[in-house]
């Protein structure tokens, strides 16, 4: 049953409440298009948190023209209705606005509207929902997060850290990297995608029939340069599930970690990776660990940490249950897998069979990112002098990296008057 307000819109002037009236003049202004257009009055609700999935839903929806979604109209004549984005690949692009506009979706009567508001100097925005019954709204909103958790399936989403928030965008699966071409030890490749499998591709049924909590967290530590990143990606192109990518920075707060983990929860069960996790900024660490340690927070999460500083690490991650269960070492590649590595690469284009083995030998200690540039280094040689000294590339590789890991650089004496 609905209740009389006390302070009805229709009843004041912008004299009595200033700031109401400015607010609610566009509100009302809304609920007469609905009314107008729809013949029903839908009742205005407010969520307690942000309506990202719904804004990201919808954009999705204009893109694709969806026909489950009609626009009624603008609110303000010169707030803008179309956005301008840029695109690596398509450059730039025209999109419409998720602000301004009155959404539509007439199989659950319910619509949607993001507006700015203007007060006191400044300017906001803010999200509403209007619909017929309370039923009709909660079917809508499970509908909204289905869609969401399908569109996040076909890219990356990638949450970063900023001065002015959580930043959310997408990144395409480029070059899907195979399960076979990770260089791992094999035990360990096994170990983390049987896990993998065992999670979303089987439906978690491993867990229920041993009656094992719904979550699992991993931790891939070991020197830069020797495939955590490509691993990480590898899994990302395998799993039927949403990936989300989180960008640890400075900005990272006890705020920002509670979004994430809200945005994770709602969209269970998907694959949370945070790179670099020793750079999580001091003060938020405890809340962070708190986060982890909450039940509901983790279930149907499988979360995957990375680092190139395992003694920065806190050792409450992975000494405490449900925090990181295991952690696995990404050691540097043993003479079999740097053997395999150059081979594949195609290295008898350039090289005979006894220089292929000698420089597998002579690899040692190098990182697959090193092994990489040497390759590179070997190519660019023989398109341009049809010869190579592949051993005088990896002496300088193997230099380098000394002078890198002990940073004893020689230098011209001018180079210290760069200002660095």
């Amino acid at each position: 049953m609905k209740t009389k307000s006390l302070i009805n819109f229709n009843e004041i002037t912008r004299k009595d409440i200033p700031h109401y009236y400015d607010y609610a003049f566009a509100i009302d202004k809304a609920q007469q298009i609905l009314k107008e257009k729809l013949g029903d009055e839908l009742s205005l609700y407010e969520a307690e948190e942000d309506l990202t999935e719904l804004e990201e839903a919808v954009s999705t929806m204009l893109q694709q023209q969806d026909p489950a979604i009609q626009t009624l109209g603008t609110v303000f004549d010169t707030v803008a209705v179309s956005t301008i984005s840029f695109n690596d690949k398509e450059q730039y692009r025209i999109k419409p606005s998720l602000n301004n506009h009155i959404f539509y979706f007439p199989h659950y009567h319910v619509a949607s509207m993001k507006i700015p508001i203007f007060q006191s100097h400044m300017e906001y925005e803010r999200s509403f929902v209007f619909a017929r019954s309370h039923e009709e709204l909660l079917q809508f909103l499970e509908y909204i997060t289905k869609q969401q958790r399908a569109y996040m399936q076909e890219d990356i989403t990638v949450l970063t850290d900023t001065d002015e928030g959580l930043k959310r965008s997408k990144e395409k699966l480029t070059n899907q990297i195979s399960r076979e071409s990770i260089l791992l030890e094999e035990q360990v490749k096994t170990d983390i995608f049987r896990s993998i499998d065992e999670f979303f591709v089987k439906g978690g049924a491993f867990y229920k029939a041993y009656n094992i909590p719904y979550k699992r967290g991993i931790l891939l530590y070991g020197s830069p340069g020797n495939g955590k990143t490509t691993l990480v990606k590898s899994i990302a192109g395998s799993v039927p599930a949403p990936v989300v990518y989180w960008q640890i920075t400075e900005y990272t707060s006890s705020y920002s970690i509670s979004e994430v983990f809200s945005i994770a929860t709602r969209m269970a069960p998907l694959v949370l990776i945070i790179e670099d996790i020793d750079s999580m900024p001091e003060e938020a660490r405890s809340v962070f660990l708190n986060t982890l340690d909450g039940a509901t927070s983790k279930e149907g999460i499988f979360l995957i940490g990375t680092t190139n500083y395992p003694e920065k690490i806190d050792p409450a991650l992975i000494n405490r249950a449900g925090r990181f269960d295991r952690a696995y070492e990404v050691k540097q590649p043993d003479e079999s897998l740097r053997d395999t590595y150059l081979r594949s690469k195609g290295l008898d284009r350039f090289l005979e069979e006894p220089a292929i083995s000698r420089l597998t030998k002579q690899t040692k200690g190098l990182s697959i990112a090193q092994l990489n540039e040497l390759y590179m280094s070997i190519a660019l040689k023989w398109h341009y002098e049809k010869q190579v000294d592949a051993e005088a590339i990896v002496k300088e590789l193997q230099e380098n990296h000394r002078r890198t890991m002990k940073q004893d650089w020689e230098m011209e004496e001018y180079a210290g008057k760069l200002g660095f």
